[in-house]
């Protein structure tokens, strides 16, 4: 019943995907991106979400929604997820009250249809072979779409780590909020619970969603120095809300000061 649940769902998001990312890409060319976001892009990745919910069985939790800001206020935002799962990439569009920019590899955009449409939502896409034209491209770009209202998503870990895991954290995230005067929000998702990595196959279950409060740059802090603060809220909050996968892991030092490693080929943000 699990596999046939899975691939109830797989199939939904294969051939819906068609036909929302085609009316995506025709739109695009009469339509500003952040309309395309909320008349296409985010009722798909909601669709999605239920589909995962209602057929896969796989629900979930959120917890710390008031530490999100009013949207109103033009802040400079950067999301900072704990990432397991395809999940979550679904999830957070689908519910943050403000249209979001990925950063993410740009090979994605090879990928039919879905690939396509992410090219015309106002993303930041990076070369992965080219380090410092990747973090320029971020920087300058990220700032931008952040003047314009939209809030920055980078995954610290860079890559999908399986449940229990705790990654290398990129300090990416924290050149850009020092560059912008962004606050990070760090969030802890306990995705890997019921959508592991690398699986076509759903455990029916309850995902935990930790939204923490603000991280603000301190004056004299380095990068480094910001995102081991970012690594500890989330890392301490994962042994909260999936402590049963953590018994035996101690939390801190799993830092990189590389802001883009992007050698892992299954990396994307």
């Amino acid at each position: 019943m699990k596999t046939l649940r899975s691939t109830l769902v797989f199939l939904w998001m294969a051939v819906t995907v068609i036909p929302a990312a085609t009316l995506l890409c025709v739109f695009s060319l009469i339509v500003s991106a952040d309309r395309l976001w909320w008349w296409i892009a985010h009722p798909w990745l909601s669709a999605a979400v239920a589909a995962v919910k209602y057929v896969g069985g796989v629900k979930y939790r959120v917890r710390g929604l008031a530490n999100l800001p009013d949207p109103r206020n033009r802040q400079h935002i950067i999301l900072c997820p704990k990432h397991q799962s395809t999940w979550e990439t679904f999830f957070f569009p689908s519910m943050m009250p403000t249209p979001l920019a990925y950063v993410f590899k740009r090979e994605l955009l090879l990928i039919p249809f879905f690939g396509w449409a992410l090219a015309r939502l106002e993303m930041v896409h990076i070369d992965r072979s080219a380090r410092g034209e990747a973090w320029n491209k971020v920087a300058s770009l990220g700032s931008t779409l952040m003047d314009r209202g939209k809030w920055v998503i980078m995954f610290p870990e860079g890559t999908r780590t399986a449940r229990g895991e705790q990654g290398l954290y990129k300090t990416g995230a924290a050149r850009l909020a020092m560059a912008t005067q962004a606050h990070i929000i760090p969030i802890a998702v306990s995705s890997g619970r019921c959508w592991p990595r690398r699986s076509f196959r759903f455990i029916p279950g309850v995902i935990e969603v930790s939204i923490g409060e603000p991280i603000i740059p301190a004056a004299g802090e380095s990068s480094v120095e910001l995102m081991a603060r970012v690594e500890a809220w989330i890392e301490s909050e994962m042994r909260v809300i999936d402590a049963e996968a953590y018994s035996d892991m101690i939390v801190g030092k799993h830092w990189s000061e590389d802001p883009l490693s992007l050698d892992d080929p299954d990396q994307h943000f």
